[in-house]
């Protein structure tokens, strides 16, 4: 289980759903198979706890059972959730249309992400036609501190949020905290002076990226949009003095499209 689950403080918490939900999320992508011992082993839940919640999952249509192999895999009931998220997500069909333009014209790799726990999630993207290093779809997941798109999340959320977010951080990685919050610290310069961050093979040696937060409902909610491509070509100044400046049209764009219905 997280850290972050407060199963044992709020008594509306139920912790059977929780578990459930953990074993869920202990499938990582490219991964087809997990026992009920790996399930154990990676969410913390006793095995015997873990049977009984495969089980169920399994009769609910959330995992698939292989006989043969005694593992098992995610079903259709996720995808169908999955689905179902993708389609009220009305901002992904507002926002395309201007991402893939800009991914268009500047022959990169576009994409829109929301937080989830310490990671930033692709819910849209949109590619150019020019060579790319990496192609990553809706639904990957990266880090938060070491990516651009990361970043500008953290710059773009309230400084209550950023604060609970940070605290999580340096209680699960104590030992890497001090240079993240370097990094942290950097970003929020950058995106004062800027308006945007960018990361320089920070993430990937071979990928550089500009990124600036989208903040939504008067900052209720905060999402972050992205754009990169190879490090060779996206250098420093074209981070600075094209990409990002582009970017920041774009979500101000994206924010009055939603201000106007």
């Amino acid at each position: 289980m997280q850290d972050d689950q407060p199963e044992e403080k709020d008594r509306n918490f139920v912790t059977a759903l929780a578990r459930g939900l953990e074993l869920l999320r202990a499938f990582e992508a490219g991964e087809t198979y997990l026992g009920n011992g790996e399930l154990s082993k990676r969410t913390g839940i006793p095995k015997p706890s873990v049977s009984r919640l495969t089980y169920t999952l399994t009769q609910l249509g959330y995992l698939k059972y292989n006989s043969h192999l005694e593992k098992y895999q995610l079903g259709p009931g996720v995808l169908a959730l999955g689905y179902r998220f993708f389609a009220s997500h009305g901002i992904r069909q507002l926002a395309r249309p201007y991402m893939q333009e800009l991914a268009n014209s500047t022959d990169c790799a576009i994409a829109l992400g929301d937080v989830d726990r310490s990671a930033i999630t692709y819910v849209e993207v949109c590619q150019g036609t020019g060579p790319l290093v990496m192609r990553l779809e809706a639904g990957s997941r990266l880090p938060v501190v070491s990516t651009a798109i990361g970043r500008a999340w953290l710059c773009g959320v309230s400084e209550q949020r950023r604060a609970a977010f940070l605290k999580q951080l340096k209680t699960a990685d104590p030992k890497q905290w001090d240079a993240a919050q370097a990094v942290i610290n950097k970003s929020l310069d950058d995106y004062q002076r800027y308006g945007f961050v960018f990361s320089e093979g920070d993430w990937e040696h071979e990928i550089s990226a500009v990124a600036v937060p989208l903040i939504l409902e008067g900052g209720s909610e905060v999402m972050a949009i992205n754009c990169g491509g190879a490090s060779l070509r996206l250098t420093h100044d074209i981070l600075i003095e094209k990409l990002g400046p582009r970017l920041k049209r774009l979500a101000s764009t994206i924010q009055n499209e939603l201000k106007h219905g």
